[in-house]
C-alpha cells in the first residue's frame, strides 16, 4: 500500500489540505479606518472577534476531498475505484477555488474593501496537482497489470 507512488501523493495531499484548514486563506482590507477580516474556510473572522459562517462551503469541500482522499489511500486493492475518486477529488478542488472567487470576490467585497489572497490559497492547487499526478499512476498501473493480463 504505502510503497505505491500515488499513495504518497495522496497522502501529501490530505496533509496540505488539512493544513489550509487551519490556515487563513483571504484578507479583506479596508480603504477606512477600520482593521482588517480574515477569511478562513470555516468562517470570516472580523476585527472584533466576531464570526460569520457563511462561507463554510470552502471547509465542507476541502474536508470531503480530504475524507475521499484518505478512502482512496485503502482502496488500493481497487485500481479503478481509486482513478474515480482522485478524479471527483479534482472536480471538488475546482469547485473549492469557484466558490473561493465567488466568496472572496462577489459575496464580501463592496466599494470599501479590497480581497487579497494569502499563500495559503495555494495549497488546494497544489493538492489538485497531487491528485492529477495520483490519478496518472493509478491508470498507469492499471495499463501495466492488463497489459501482464494479456501476456498469460
Amino acid at each position: 500500500m504505502i510503497q505505491r507512488k500515488q499513495t504518497l501523493y495522496l497522502l501529501i495531499s490530505v496533509i496540505i489540505s488539512v493544513i489550509c484548514l487551519c490556515l487563513p486563506v483571504g484578507r479583506f482590507v479596508s480603504s477606512t479606518i477600520t482593521p482588517d477580516h480574515s477569511l478562513y474556510n470555516l468562517w470570516l473572522k472580523s476585527y472584533d472577534g466576531s464570526l460569520d459562517f457563511s462561507g463554510c462551503i470552502l471547509f465542507a469541500l476541502l474536508l470531503l476531498t480530504c475524507t475521499i482522499s484518505i478512502v482512496a489511500i485503502f482502496t488500493y486493492s481497487n485500481r479503478k475505484r481509486q482513478g474515480r475518486m482522485c478524479l471527483l477529488n479534482i472536480f471538488f478542488l475546482i469547485a473549492w477555488y469557484a466558490a473561493y472567487f465567488f466568496t472572496g470576490f462577489v459575496t464580501y467585497s463592496n466599494d470599501n474593501t479590497e480581497f487579497r489572497m494569502l499563500f495559503t490559497a495555494a495549497f488546494p492547487a497544489v493538492s489538485l496537482i497531487l491528485n492529477v499526478m495520483a490519478r496518472k499512476a493509478i491508470l498507469a498501473d492499471e495499463a501495466l497489470v492488463r497489459s501482464a493480463d494479456r501476456i498469460r
